[in-house]
């Protein structure tokens, strides 16, 4: 199956105070979010100068990409295509039509399925299509990659290294807490989001031989009268100090690679919370640019552009399908709005 391109899809982020509100306009347009949180947003942003990581990481991960390639048989070009900061989607796409692209394989940057991890992004993709019209190359997206060997390894590395810094007093009796970014229940309702994320931490804590585990959420953003995923990291670490637990590490298994959302809510404020509460904290790396995760990739690519017959996956669900079924996490539908007195 020929590919003339590889793109590799990502949410983006800003790089300076200047592309932190446009970057949330983006991001939030159209979610009902008030006012307040978006600001609330942008500070967390302004602790850091306005910059996240996941772009230096995504062209970091393009680059090694780029390289790999070819050693692996392929000389297929990797190019970056954001949702919501330069270099956006539709652009890519069109400088791929420019180019005489005809077929594009997109690796996405999430491991799980939902909407916004996953479809929104075939959305984007299929949009940026249609402006384009006739003539607009293509795509195929990859698979997610929550229970691929490689994966699993690689987070439960990170959290081995995490546990290893943890106080020796208190490292037998740890608990490990895993995190993924909250969604609505609507959403979690009509996906495998929290099946596929208890399975790689299933599969994580099989790995490590550790027994006990929890699987808590983060960063939710919606209005109060939403139930969304919980319970949330917060609110569990008070949970584990009233049973006398006296050190956590939390891994970020939802999350590929930092963004703010790791960076505030689990490395400030989730530490900060557990320092409150006299609980030792460590936070495991993410996953990032790990060689494993290099490996995974390129194996990913390479089975959907040599048509291979192997999918690895481990564990009890089996690899997610190469086309995402018609109806597969499909958008939360909001309650119409009606004019006062309706």
């Amino acid at each position: 199956m020929h590919y003339d391109a590889v793109f590799v899809v990502s949410f983006g982020g800003p790089e300076g105070m200047e592309d932190v509100m446009p970057f949330l306009d983006n991001v939030l347009r159209g979610k009902g979010v008030p006012e307040a949180r978006k600001l609330e947003v942008a500070h967390h942003y302004e602790l850091f100068g306005g910059v996240s990581p996941i772009n230096a990481q995504n062209r970091e991960l393009v680059d090694k990409l780029n390289a790999a390639l070819p050693e692996a048989g392929l000389t297929i070009p990797v190019i970056l295509a954001n949702r919501n900061t330069p270099p956006y989607i539709p652009d890519v796409m069109r400088e791929a039509k420019v180019r005489g692209y005809k077929k594009i394989l997109a690796y996405v940057t999430s491991g799980f399925s939902c909407y916004s991890g996953c479809r929104q992004y075939r959305e984007n993709l299929m949009a940026a299509q249609a402006e384009l019209g006739e003539g607009a190359p293509a795509f195929d997206k990859i698979r997610v990659f929550f229970n691929h060997p490689l994966f699993i390894e690689t987070v439960a590395d990170k959290v081995s290294e995490a546990l290893a810094l943890l106080p020796e007093a208190t490292r037998k009796d740890a608990r490990v807490v895993f995190t993924a970014h909250s969604i609505p229940m609507a959403m979690a309702e009509t996906s495998a989001y929290t099946r596929q994320l208890e399975e790689a931490a299933r599969l994580v804590g099989e790995r490590l031989e550790m027994p006990q585990w929890d699987l808590v959420y983060q960063s939710r953003s919606g209005p109060p009268s939403m139930p969304w995923l919980e319970p949330d990291i917060c609110d569990h670490l008070d949970a584990l100090k009233a049973k006398g637990v006296p050190s956590v590490v939390v891994s970020p298994l939802g999350f590929v690679s930092d963004h703010m959302e790791v960076l505030y809510d689990l490395d400030l404020e989730a530490r900060d919370h557990a320092a409150g509460l006299g609980l030792d904290y460590v936070r495991a790396s993410t996953p990032g640019n790990d060689p494993r995760m290099i490996e995974m990739i390129v194996e990913l690519i390479r089975e959907r552009a040599l048509d291979l017959p192997e999918r690895r996956a481990i564990g009890r669900m089996p690899p997610k399908e190469d086309v995402c079924p018609e109806n597969c996490c499909p958008a939360m539908r909001r309650p119409l709005k009606t004019a006062p007195g309706a």
